[in-house]
């Protein structure tokens, strides 16, 4: 047995304590519990690769406008189910200026998080049609987002997309969506965990199938403009972010304030409904309502079930983030590059101690730098890398809990330090070692 930089016998007894049958299959949350006890009961640094959590400063605007909301006594006062009005207004007019359509600030909704914002479009999606309460996930993609649906006890049917791009995404779109049992379809762009972006010919197919076959679309823009490969930070000048709202009237969108604005932590973010959506009546809505259309669902019923409104003070925080955005006096996806600055030293270190790169093209070109990147080791399974690399002090989740059909982990950036990359490499050369490849 190879001396590891975390003391093995440790490691071995922390991951069994859990009593995980597949260590490859544990969830971010228990993947972070594990390293930082480790980090506790050992004293050694972990290099934390695991949460997509912002590593950067909030976003000032954000921050002053917040303060002065709750010095203003907000806090006593309950929010409005529908949300502020000045945030539904600013929300509208970000989404013109960063992604040129037309949503009305009706239909632009503050929820806690998109977490919060999935979670009502499936449950909502789902009681349109008795016939349809499936959710098609175009994966990979957030693995809670599948606990979503299993909590709420609906179906989901998925596929690795990676394996599909281009036209071939218009036959497998068809296999599924022809069987009339899916009520609604997801998926990240850019894509966590692989951080691939669907082109807007693929985002053209999507439309068009979802047109095809009366399914909703739901775009998670969690990473809002964030490949950096084009200069998509300039409001109300192209290019924009790709999105399926050029190509459908049936969509809705999820724009978080916690990646793009770096405000996790104030769990708010916006569920943008289109236009034609939100007056749309349905037969399961009617039925199980009383009436009203689906925005009104959504927000009267869905909504206020959950939750009976969003945080009052981050409502004003995110309606001063996406005005300054959009007056062009704060430019965020020059803030949110740091990421891309990340991954690409990142990936070197991994890649010259024989690791290799999982999802590596983006079509026909090289794979964006940002948020996420994916990792693998010769003759190793994702799950036997990701319990060896705990280890050497080097936490990430295995890339079968996201839906992909590769081997390999997803490894974020947000949690780096700059102290970090000589450390990694150091552990990488002794897993390298320890590791040799014939």
């Amino acid at each position: 047995m190879q001396q590891t930089p975390v003391d093995y016998q440790t490691v071995k007894r922390v991951i069994g304590s859990y009593g995980l049958p597949d260590f490859g299959k544990a969830t971010i949350r228990e993947v972070v519990a594990i390293s930082h006890q480790l980090e506790q009961e050992t004293g050694t640094e972990f290099i934390h690769m695991e949460m997509g959590v912002p590593g950067l400063k909030p976003a000032q605007a954000g921050v002053e406008a917040e303060i002065k909301a709750l010095q203003n006594g907000i806090a006593a006062v309950y929010p409005n189910i529908n949300g502020l009005q000045e945030l539904k207004d600013e929300a509208s007019r970000f989404i013109k200026a960063f992604v040129n359509v037309d949503v009305a600030p009706e239909g632009c909704v503050p929820v806690t998080g998109s977490m919060q914002g999935t979670y009502a479009s499936f449950l909502t999606c789902g009681q349109c049609d008795a016939a349809r309460n499936m959710i098609l996930f175009i994966d990979p993609g957030f693995p809670v987002q599948k606990q979503q649906i299993t909590v709420m006890g609906y179906r989901y049917a998925s596929f690795d997309v990676y394996e599909h791009r281009g036209d071939k995404l218009r036959t497998i779109l068809e296999h599924y969506l022809s069987q009339g049992t899916i009520a609604a379809m997801v998926y990240s762009n850019p894509n966590n965990p692989a951080w691939f972006c669907l082109t807007e010919s693929e985002l053209q197919i999507i439309g068009e199938m979802a047109a095809r076959y009366d399914t909703i679309v739901i775009e998670d823009l969690a990473y809002f403009a964030m490949d950096f490969r084009q200069p998509l930070g300039t409001p109300f000048q192209p290019p924009y972010q790709a999105s399926v709202a050029r190509y459908t009237d049936h969509y809705i969108l999820q724009i978080s304030g916690s990646k793009a604005f770096s405000y996790a932590g104030q769990r708010i973010g916006v569920t943008a409904i289109s236009d034609k959506l939100y007056h749309r009546t349905y037969p399961g809505l009617t039925q199980r309502y009383g009436g009203g259309a689906f925005g009104m669902a959504y927000i009267h019923r869905v909504l206020y079930a959950l939750s009976s409104g969003t945080s009052h003070s981050a409502q004003y925080a995110l309606a001063a983030m996406f005005k300054a955005a959009s007056d062009g006096a704060f430019d965020f996806v020059a803030e949110v590059k740091e990421y891309g600055r990340r991954a690409e030293r990142l990936k070197r270190i991994f890649v010259n101690h024989g690791f290799y790169l999982v999802y590596d093209r983006d079509l026909d070109a090289p794979i964006a730098d940002g948020f996420y990147f994916t990792i693998a080791y010769p003759g190793l399974t994702g799950g036997q890398l990701m319990e060896e690399l705990m280890y050497y002090g080097v936490s990430a989740i295995s890339l079968s809990t996201t839906g992909s059909n590769q081997e390999g982990l997803r490894a974020c950036t947000s949690f780096i330090k700059p102290h970090q990359y000589e450390l990694l490499d150091k552990r990488l050369q002794h897993f390298e070692a320890h590791h040799p490849v014939d």
